[in-house]
């Protein structure tokens, strides 16, 4: 089943395009992970989450493909049916369907795990908004589940086939998540957590009894034997440890390593292997975001001028090798991206809304500040020094005040000091505006809590954007999340012109009016200055070591470490 067009394979379909169903098993994969981690629990809100537990041991009832928008196969579910009046859908199970304890997997299971991750307090908050819209789960009978809706919602019947199913033995009688931290979800996944050292290293080891290796959704994928990540505490001590083979794929997000650590003579005989791989996926959003729970960033005036300041230009030639693209969307790299003027479907949504809309909205799409190669940002600052005076801020002694003569002073929370030389040119320029930005690097658990707590006044986030943009939308924008400690609504926005039109992410007919209820949301977010944009690429860094071997074909929408999971395999040999 697919949201808004046809699937791509037709019933009976042997594989996906972008696996190779002849791909050998066997060999071992290593993967790094940044920071540590307390749990072994990827459901529950508090403490850092083991990096494979969730992806490798647990299955959901249907498997997306990765070359199509939002399309879903037969996984532990055999059968999708969407009710006429669209208030329910009924899962039929496979009856093949196993969990690593044995025991087949049950309509009663998965009625299990969607209560668990929607009524059990101590579970991450972004499930409540994902099953939203969803009143019930009812087990009709041992191998069919239905799934009740409170209203009619376009892609609900899809976003509940990516529930994660696990046992009800996982969880005694009784217990909450809270209870089970330290102990993995009984799942029904390819791989079985075999030994961990916590927060060092954790060991995953191939199912031999893994019911569904011979489904057209998992033929020629997870073909390693054994997967291992260990973590690293910082990006330099990552690149290093690659180098010297302690793991196997290196995914580079930062431009300078990617540009100057790379290389050498493993590099240069082919030891390593080192590509950036070209894909279609939407890359959202990355921004400093200003969090609004702070009076500081009330005023959408002073918002627009701290984002004056931030030299983008300067940054990608001095720093980034010219290798980023700014970030102009919510949606960026993404047919939902608004682009000029609205168009006349886009005038549908907004229009009525006008009062609650700022002018700028009915405008040319706005774009992040440029800076002039020759002057940098001086006319920017100009700008914003205008603004901040029009706000009601002045000058004492050089340093911008307040009315009561209190100083404009803000921090910027980080886990990683990669950031501490990029935040340093936007320190610079507000400096030169009397603003005071400091920097703090905290430990990654510290800093998790505190982004659960909504506890910082600025930081670095990603919106994430997947090709068909939907419940996730809630977590983001929505007055609910803003106030439900754990949610990603990090700069607690609260508006009712974006809570009007949240809902066109749920009630859709086709594609066509999800994408013009994406731009019209684009460009009311991008309006109200919530965040600094930061930049994107539209392909993935990758270095991997050369003893694998990887089908011809590329999704168009993946992620690079998840692509050497589920689809490469070891060269004999190697």
């Amino acid at each position: 089943m697919a949201l808004g067009y046809a699937p791509k394979y037709p019933a009976g379909f042997r594989h996906f395009d972008y696996v190779d169903p002849a791909a050998p098993k066997g060999g071992r994969l290593v993967l790094p992970a940044l920071g540590g981690y307390d749990t072994l629990n990827p459901y529950t809100l508090k403490g850092d989450k083991e990096a494979g537990v969730g992806a490798l041991t647990v299955e959901t009832l249907m498997e997306q493909s990765q070359d199509e928008p939002f399309s879903v196969y037969p996984l532990i579910a055999r059968d999708i049916a969407l009710a006429p009046d669209r208030l329910s859908v009924t899962f039929k199970l496979d009856p093949r369907a196993r969990f690593a304890n044995g025991r087949p997997v049950s309509a009663a299971d998965v009625v299990f795990s969607f209560d668990t991750l929607t009524r059990d307090p101590g579970a991450t908050p972004g499930y409540r908004f994902y099953y939203g819209d969803v009143a019930r789960a009812v087990a009709v009978d041992p191998l069919t589940v239905r799934f009740d809706f409170k209203r009619p919602n376009a892609e609900l019947h899809l976003t509940v086939a990516q529930l994660p199913v696990f046992s009800r033995a996982w969880i005694p009688k009784g217990k909450t998540l809270a209870d089970v931290a330290m102990t993995p979800p009984i799942g029904s996944g390819p791989y079985a957590l075999a030994g961990y050292a916590l927060g060092r290293q954790s060991t995953f080891v191939r199912r031999p009894d893994y019911w569904a290796r011979d489904l057209p959704t998992r033929r020629g994928m997870y073909n390693f034997d054994r997967i291992v990540y260990r973590y690293y505490k910082d990006e330099t001590a990552r690149l290093e440890a690659f180098k010297a083979g302690e793991f196997d794929v290196s995914a580079e997000n930062v431009a300078k390593q990617w540009a100057r650590g790379y290389r050498g003579a493993k590099f240069d005989d082919g030891r390593i292997v080192k590509k950036t791989l070209p894909h279609g996926a939407s890359s959202g959003m990355q921004g400093f975001v200003f969090n609004l729970r702070n009076p500081l960033f009330a005023d959408v005036r002073v918002r627009e001028a701290l984002t004056l300041a931030f030299d983008f230009e300067w940054l990608n030639r001095q720093l980034f090798y010219g290798q980023y693209r700014r970030s102009d969307s919510y949606f960026s790299n993404s047919e939902m991206a608004a682009q000029g003027w609205p168009s006349e479907d886009e005038h549908a949504i907004l229009e009525p809304l006008r009062d609650k809309l700022t002018p700028e909205v009915f405008g040319l799409a706005v774009r992040p500040p440029v800076s002039d190669s020759r002057y940098g940002v001086r006319e920017n600052l100009k700008r914003a020094r205008e603004l901040l005076l029009a706000a009601g801020w002045r000058y004492d002694g050089g340093r911008l005040v307040d009315a009561r003569g209190r100083p404009f002073r803000f921090e910027f929370l980080s886990y990683s000091r990669t950031y501490e030389r990029v935040v340093a040119q936007w320190q610079k320029q507000l400096a030169k505006l009397g603003v005071e930005l400091t920097v703090r690097v905290v430990d990654p658990a510290i800093f998790q809590r505190r982004m659960n707590d909504f506890a910082f006044d600025t930081t670095v986030v990603v919106y994430g954007a997947s090709q068909s943009p939907g419940n996730e939308q809630l977590n983001f924008h929505s007055c609910r999340a803003a106030k439900t400690p754990g949610s990603s609504n990090w700069a607690g926005l609260c508006d009712p012109a974006v809570e009007a039109i949240l809902p066109r992410f749920q009630h859709f007919e086709t594609r066509q009016q999800l994408v013009t209820a994406a731009r019209a949301l684009d460009r009311v977010l991008r309006a109200g200055r919530y965040v600094v944009p930061n930049w994107h690429i539209p392909y993935h860094r990758v270095a991997w070591w050369n003893r694998f071997g990887q089908p011809a074909t590329l999704p168009r929408y993946y992620d690079a470490s998840n692509w050497a999971i589920q689809t490469w395999w070891a060269k004999p040999g190697s």
